[in-house]
């Protein structure tokens, strides 16, 4: 999903909103002007304040329709089909405000300004979208917010890919390179440019065997690039696929997360709301937490170390210290032999390891050292749902199919957490947070967040 797409998307509700408003101020003031008034006498008594809320509140109704008529999905529509939408939809709110009129028996008379109302909508709507979609045309024709893309495949296929792409900014596509098959040279190269951040998607096409594609899509799978093929379904990689053409040419993605488009927006919404309620609730916790740590040992409130998070991105981890300090380095060298997880991830058993502080024991136990992760949900770094985010020593021993969790935010809780916690093997983690990528939705994080607190409670394995 590119972020050009995604913000340009978002950004079309307050558009729509602000055209609507427009177009209802629009008809107002043509009703009120001089030529019209000496035509037909105003004799409807509604003030312009009582007409402004009117029509701020009218105006959010249809958005909501607009919404439902698939205005706001995300990807490439015609011209004229969105302009039919936008008829359809503005003639659907048009009928909604009659109605209630109607069933309220608030007679509103002035028919002249309903209707006007109705027709400045589609023209207002109509332009604010097409001013949108010649600013995003500019822009990607000024190489902003291209998609940088590695085309696999040979043949007039890939000839009319690569022509299209070169000749057509508006697809939001740039190739940055092109192999006939994916042999070990071609291998190299597409690993060292997206280990440097200059790939955002593969396409591969038919001529590639099985094998190639399943090495190619292993290969998006370890660097979180989108993936794009002509050809058989490639169904044990993927639960979601969407079908597209490009230059005549039939294309499969497979959609590995639901947590794209507006399901992002939706999430990151979710979070903020969650994440400030958790804070004032939680809030006097963890300033008892601070103060115990305080004087129970020497060395800072809260312990701060590097995780990897989506995209495989570095950032600053932050929670209560529960360990005495300088010592996280112990657990890969003095002791490494008390592991008890199999995997990359290391963990000891709390009533083992030497490091861990009165208090630090305390508030592993109850998953209280994990709170100030809030205020990480809060900065976008962290999700209040997702796969937990590990070391980057850890992540560095990964399996190929294992770097897939790193395509969405980690979070603090996530499926693995209510269904065993560190009990788990990894892969079988890994297993869980796949299956939440794939089948994400707003009440399945609601779920995982109510059934979290039972689980901590419950004392099973902690991390």
């Amino acid at each position: 999903m590119r972020r050009l797409d995604l913000f340009f998307t978002t950004i079309l509700v307050p558009l729509d909103y602000a055209a609507l408003l427009l177009a209802a101020l629009a008809a107002y003031a043509l009703r009120h002007a001089e030529f019209a008034v000496a035509r037909r006498p105003v004799i409807f008594n509604l003030p312009f304040e009582l007409y402004l809320k009117a029509a701020a509140l009218i105006a959010l109704g249809w958005i909501i329709i607009f919404a439902l008529s698939g205005l706001y999905t995300i990807g490439r529509r015609k011209k004229l089909e969105e302009f039919k939408k936008v008829v359809v939809a503005s003639t659907a709110g048009l009928g909604a405000v009659l109605a209630v009129i109607v069933f309220s028996r608030e007679l509103f008379e002035s028919r002249f300004i309903l209707l006007v109302s109705w027709g400045f909508a589609i023209v207002f709507v109509s332009m604010a979208r097409i001013i949108l979609r010649v600013v995003r045309s500019g822009l990607l024709r000024a190489g902003v917010g291209l998609q940088c893309v590695a085309v696999i495949g040979r043949g007039s296929s890939a000839q009319a890919l690569l022509g299209m792409i070169k000749h057509n900014p508006k697809y939001g596509l740039k190739v940055v390179f092109h192999a006939e098959t994916l042999n070990k040279d071609a291998e190299l190269q597409l690993r060292a440019l997206a280990a440097r951040g200059g790939l955002d998607q593969i396409i591969a096409l038919s001529q590639n065997g099985g094998d190639d594609l399943h090495r190619i899509l292993d290969l998006a799978d370890e660097y979180h690039l989108a993936f794009r093929y002509s050809a058989d379904v490639l169904a044990t990689h993927g639960a979601g696929l969407e079908f597209d053409t490009l230059a005549g040419v039939p294309l499969m993605e497979i959609k590995r997360t639901r947590l794209e488009g507006w399901g992002r927006v939706y999430k990151r919404i979710f979070d903020i709301i969650g994440a400030l309620l958790l804070i004032i609730v939680t809030f006097p916790i963890m300033l008892l937490t601070a103060l115990a740590i305080k004087l129970d040992s020497r060395g800072s409130i809260l312990f701060q170390y590097p995780r990897v998070g989506q995209g495989g991105k570095r950032f600053q981890y932050v929670k209560f210290r529960s360990m005495k300090p300088d010592t996280h380095e112990m657990r890969y060298k003095e002791l490494k032999h008390l592991d008890i997880r199999k995997g990359p991830l290391v963990k000891f058993k709390d009533t083992e390891d030497p490091r861990i502080t009165a208090v630090g024991r305390l508030i592993r136990k109850w998953s209280i050292d994990e709170l100030p992760e809030l205020f990480l949900v809060l900065a976008g770094k962290m999700s209040l749902v997702g796969p937990r985010p590990h070391f980057p020593e850890e992540v560095a021993q990964y399996e190929k199919h294992q770097k897939k969790i790193m395509r969405i935010n980690p979070g603090m809780t996530g499926l693995a957490q209510i269904s065993g916690r560190a009990d788990l093997s990894f892969d079988e983690e890994t297993r869980l947070d796949t299956y939440y990528m794939e089948h994400w939705s707003l009440k399945l994080d609601l779920i995982i967040l109510l059934k979290t607190p039972l689980a901590v409670a419950g004392q099973r394995g902690t991390y």
